[in-house]
């Protein structure tokens, strides 16, 4: 059994018949009381985000989880559909379970969480960042790079990232995956 020492960001717990992730903790020390342990925790099975707070040393229930490597195939109007890269099984998910669903592409490598306990998967990560072409974009305007203006450019994928004035259609670009900005051009 674990304990409120063992709370780390990212580990999922279950919590009152529901899987929470932790996205962030820390601890308040009163002279005149005991430790308590807080915690920002996002739902992994439902859409809630909320903040619990522990007395020290109270017991938590952590829940096992594996990252599994899987490619995306395609979406249709029943949702997202990922194939394992070891045993070419494919399942189907919800939107609701994909983190930034704007910038899947076909042939995309991801990542599905797996309650190891009933063998679920709970919801579908990219890596830390993915690399997407630029289908349109304004041209920027020569000698307005004195600062970080930003404008605005559809990727492959039909989503919206702001890029530096610099960046063309039909260029490649990194994009940070859990924020959706640019990070910069990559050479092909």
């Amino acid at each position: 059994m674990a304990t409120t020492a063992d709370i780390r960001n990212g580990i999922i717990i279950k919590l009152d018949g529901s899987l929470y992730s932790v996205v962030e903790f820390g601890q308040n020390k009163t002279a005149r009381s005991a430790a308590k342990v807080w915690a920002k925790l996002k739902g992994v099975d439902n859409s809630r985000s909320i903040e619990h707070t522990w007395n020290s040393g109270e017991n938590i229930h952590p829940v096992r989880v594996e990252r599994r490597p899987y490619q995306f195939l395609y979406k249709d109007e029943s949702g997202f559909n990922f194939m394992d890269n070891e045993t070419f099984e494919q399942i189907l998910m919800e939107e609701s379970k994909i983190e930034r669903p704007e910038l899947y592409k076909d042939g995309q490598e991801c990542f599905i969480l797996v309650n190891t306990e009933t063998e679920l998967p709970m919801s579908v990560e990219l890596p830390p960042n993915v690399v997407l072409k630029i289908t349109y974009s304004e041209p920027g305007v020569k000698g307005d790079t004195a600062t970080r203006t930003l404008k605005p450019a559809t990727v492959e994928t039909g989503a919206t990232v702001m890029v530096p004035l610099f960046v063309d259609t039909d260029e490649l670009i990194r994009i940070d995956s859990k924020t959706g900005a640019y990070i910069e051009r990559v050479k092909s």
